[in-house]
């Protein structure tokens, strides 16, 4: 499953499904509308059911939120990233390098001097739409877990989509070697 905010990344996330769909992956993607999809289920619900049924996650965190947030509730991308998490999937998380940026500059000013998460208003930029952005990085490193207990804490950063796809060609290129037992 490709879990990622949509738009302004449309072209990237169609040769992200053709580059996993050549490695010989069946990719859900709802950009794509490859979804399995219950009609008696919300957005929410449907793309939570995949994550849950989906034997792979791939998350890719960018400057966009992603949608059907409210100020008090998470976009569908960060819900998906959390339940990808709970569930233990196994999972690759590819961050953008802008996201990395504005997470070393905002710190000063989201955290007190004991690492205690501060209130902070923030505007969205052309950068950076909503500062959950980073919540979804700090979660998707896990570091809530101290350090000695973390795993599945692995996120890659990219600058442009031609190195986010080097990227996904270098860690999934070979299913077999994800899943040795596994017939394809």
């Amino acid at each position: 499953m490709v879990s990622s905010s949509v738009y302004g990344f449309e072209q990237t996330l169609d040769q992200i499904d053709a580059v996993l769909r050549g490695f010989g992956y069946r990719v859900w993607m709802s950009h794509n509308n490859t979804l399995p999809v219950n009609s008696k289920f919300s957005n929410f619900q449907n793309c939570l059911r995949a994550v849950k049924k989906c034997d792979a996650f791939l998350g890719i965190i960018r400057g966009r939120y992603g949608s059907g947030k409210t100020s008090r509730t998470r976009s569908i991308t960060h819900r998906e990233l959390l339940n990808a998490i709970e569930l233990n999937k196994r999972r690759w998380v590819f961050v953008n390098h802008d996201v990395v940026v504005a997470r070393q500059l905002l710190k000063q000013f989201r955290y007190d001097g004991q690492g205690r998460k501060k209130s902070l208003v923030f505007k969205p930029t052309t950068y950076l739409d909503d500062i959950r952005v980073i919540d979804m990085y700090e979660e998707a490193m896990r570091l809530s877990v101290p350090l000695k207990q973390r795993s599945g804490n692995w996120v890659q950063e990219y600058q442009s989509p031609a190195d986010l796809l080097q990227q996904i060609e270098a860690q999934l290129s070979n299913p077999r070697g994800i899943w040795p037992r596994r017939i394809f």
